[in-house]
């Protein structure tokens, strides 16, 4: 995997993989234009991304149907330099008639703790907790 990231004048930049671009920028705050997520952000994207990827296609193989389906990631960041995460917890929102859940705990579980490469890596930085959300 190779990532080319290119300034493009004050703090922000331009990420590029296998033809895909994404635009990043600090906060007005510190000295940006605030015109692209900050990196951090984007470890989280990167995270939500992973495993969610992975929830779809397991539940997709053990024929859960679902109408909607939203992963959301908070993380606490340590106060003193270099900030890092101290915690992340992911919410995985399910909607859809019958879903079972014990099927998206299989899911989720097996992308915690077999398939997500992301969370496998942050796993050693900080503690990672879920929750499953499933409405009608």
């Amino acid at each position: 995997m190779n990532i080319t990231v290119a300034w493009d004048g004050g703090l922000a930049f331009t990420a590029a993989q296998d033809g895909h671009a994404i635009r990043l920028d600090a906060a007005l705050e510190h000295g940006g234009r605030d015109s692209g997520p900050r990196p951090k952000g984007l470890l989280l994207t990167g995270l939500a991304g992973c495993t969610g990827m992975d929830v779809v296609s397991l539940l997709t193989k053990m024929r859960v149907s679902f109408t909607r389906f939203s992963v959301e990631v908070s993380g606490d960041l340590t106060t003193d330099h270099p900030k890092i995460f101290s915690r992340i917890h992911i919410r995985y929102i399910l909607a859809g008639p019958n879903i079972a859940r014990d099927k998206v705990e299989k899911a989720v579980n097996l992308s915690q703790e077999k398939y997500c490469g992301v969370a496998a890596m942050l796993q050693k930085a900080c503690p990672i907790t879920h929750e499953i959300i499933i409405q009608d």
